[in-house]
């Protein structure tokens, strides 16, 4: 078998077992595709079934001059994630990327804003026209909510549950989940959806889409991000920041205010906890707080005049 149906396979394998979402079946296609290119400029062009750890060491560090760490880090999980498929379907009984070491990579950890620097993003928002308000709404559902930017632009009318107090998200791996909205943030829906969408025309493949632009088409994750990048220069907010710091920012405010990291995971659609566990390191000073006051041994911490 080709390489050609092979990755025809793998790709529905992606898709069908899988259940990924279209950018990361793209992403790891195209690591693949990166591979073929590599073995057909080789003089004996191995196939997917002959393909040795020597080839793959040898296409990793000719791809390794011109990537950083974390790309060449995301491209062994790629092959590592093809040559599995292919072991799985019996095509192959090793993968030759178990042996292959991933870089060392320093986790980046996020940027997040506390609660009176959202308040102010917001507060800076021009409200004199239709799209002032469009915006305060959803940059306050993505905040509230915890939500992906993909998320929300593609939140729809039919998947607001108002009466019952949530909203469904289609997330990662075309998987839904219920998150719930508070009731501010319900007015705020309410108020836009009946006085600023009500006069929108939407077209025809966007009528049951929320958040919609002048035209009746829906909002681009990039238009999102110029939003905040324009407010923040408004408020003179000095942190780098994106749609993506609104959902950071909520999970570290719930965690630091008692949340357990499981309630955290279901309201931010994580597969793993391993993913919502890096919240857990960006503030660690009320961790802190909290032993010093709940410790087993916090009764005897005695002063000097008890000494």
């Amino acid at each position: 078998m080709n390489w050609k149906q092979i990755i025809y396979d793998y790709v529905n394998f992606l898709k069908i077992e899988r259940g990924l979402s279209k950018n990361s079946i793209e992403s790891y296609k195209r690591d693949v595709n990166k591979l073929v290119l590599f073995v057909e400029n080789l003089s004996a062009s191995p196939s997917p079934m002959n393909i040795t750890q020597e080839t793959i060491q040898q296409f990793i560090y000719d791809a390794s001059k011109n990537i950083n760490a974390r790309t060449q880090a995301r491209l062994i999980s790629g092959l590592r994630s093809f040559f599995d498929f292919l072991v799985f379907e019996d095509y192959r009984k090793d993968n030759p990327t178990d042996l292959i070491e991933s870089p060392n990579i320093t986790r980046k950890l996020p940027e997040t804003l506390e609660k009176e620097e959202v308040d102010a993003l917001i507060a800076a928002i021009d409200l004199s026209h239709p799209q002032g308000e469009r915006n305060k709404t959803i940059i306050e559902t993505i905040y509230s909510c915890g939500l992906r930017v993909s998320e929300a632009i593609n939140l729809q009318l039919s998947d607001l549950f108002f009466e019952e107090g949530y909203i469904r998200i289609l997330g990662k791996g075309n998987k839904y989940r219920f998150v719930p909205i508070h009731v501010t943030t319900i007015q705020r829906l309410n108020f836009y959806i009946n006085e600023i969408r009500s006069k929108i025309i939407p077209k025809k493949e966007d009528e049951d889409t929320v958040f919609l632009n002048r035209r009746g088409k829906r909002l681009t994750r990039q238009m999102i991000f110029i939003i905040l990048k324009q407010l923040a220069v408004k408020i003179n907010l000095k942190k780098s920041i994106g749609p993506h710091t609104l959902r950071h920012s909520f999970a570290t405010y719930l965690l630091k205010h008692g949340a357990d990291l499981r309630v955290i995971q279901q309201l931010l659609g994580h597969e793993s906890i391993t993913t919502t566990e890096i919240y857990v390191h960006l503030d660690t000073s009320f961790l802190k707080e909290v032993v010093e006051l709940h410790h087993p041994r916090s009764d005897l911490n005695l002063n000097k005049d008890e000494k």
